[in-house]
């Protein structure tokens, strides 16, 4: 079956977004789709100055716009001068796509897949980088958001929260936090016009986290969704694009998995 990777042109004319941890992997994907659907982009990222640079060249060479900012999730005054700059240079803020994440290296024999083995300093790092990151961030471009009485919070799960094939006990725990944080977002600032949703993806072709992936537990994937193929790092990118666009202006507080059907919440 053929998937289907096609931005759709000017379908987010206008909008200005903020993509965390955008320098790499699905982040990247994320900002560089924003961009063609029409939005300028304000590429996040930690460490990677390089690699963020070069997705900002992209942007720009494919016709769009964005720049990048170095800024650390984790501290709030960091993400305050990020929005400020974003404002300054655009405008407003109109979407905000919480992406970021501690390194993570998805090894089935790890000690934090055990909960004999898993230590508390595991769980603190992924809270604090998923959890702390996503809660800094929207701090941040709140008040922006509220004056101008819309807005769009788009924050990234994973489907193991659903079915933890591999107890990744922290990393999961984390991204079930998201699941909570969303909906009481949503259910605060809906009087403001912002929405706010949850996208959780799956195992995804190909990202960093995936890339030692083989083809064949790509191929049991596919056997085992419905739609009978593995969910691509493009085609997840698009439902943020559907989620940051006025085509879901009624949802909010929603949590959905992007994996095919693989999954159903």
């Amino acid at each position: 079956m053929t998937q289907s990777h096609t931005t759709v042109p000017n379908l987010l004319t206008d909008k200005v977004a903020i993509v965390t941890g955008a320098s790499r992997g699905l982040g990247a994907q994320i900002a560089q789709q924003m961009a063609a659907a029409g939005a300028s982009v304000c590429v996040n990222y930690l460490a990677r100055k390089n690699a963020a640079d070069q997705v900002v060249a992209d942007i720009i060479a494919a016709g769009g716009q964005a720049f990048a900012y170095q800024a650390d999730v984790t501290e709030l005054e960091q993400m305050q001068a990020l929005a400020n700059d974003v404002i300054d240079r655009y405008g407003r803020i109109d979407v905000v796509v919480n992406n970021a994440l501690p390194h993570y290296q998805f090894n089935p024999s790890a000690d934090y897949t055990s909960i004999e083995t898993v230590k508390w300093a595991h769980f603190s790092q992924q809270i604090d980088g998923i959890v702390k990151g996503a809660v800094n961030t929207i701090q941040a471009v709140l008040p922006q958001m509220k004056t101008q009485k819309m807005g769009k919070i788009i924050n990234i799960s994973t489907n193991l929260v659903y079915n933890p094939v591999v107890t990744y006990y922290d990393y999961t725990t984390a991204k079930s936090a998201l699941i909570g944080l969303t909906r009481n977002l949503a259910a605060e600032l809906g009087q403001y016009g912002i929405r706010v949703n949850l996208l959780a993806g799956g195992l995804l072709k190909t990202t960093d986290s995936s890339s030692l992936t083989t083809e064949a537990v790509f191929d049991y994937i596919a056997t085992t969704t419905p739609l009978r193929q593995a969910t691509s790092v493009a085609d997840f990118a698009n439902s943020v694009l559907l989620m940051a666009s006025d085509l879901s202006a009624a949802i909010t507080g929603q949590s959905i998995a992007v994996d095919g059907g693989l999954t159903m919440p």
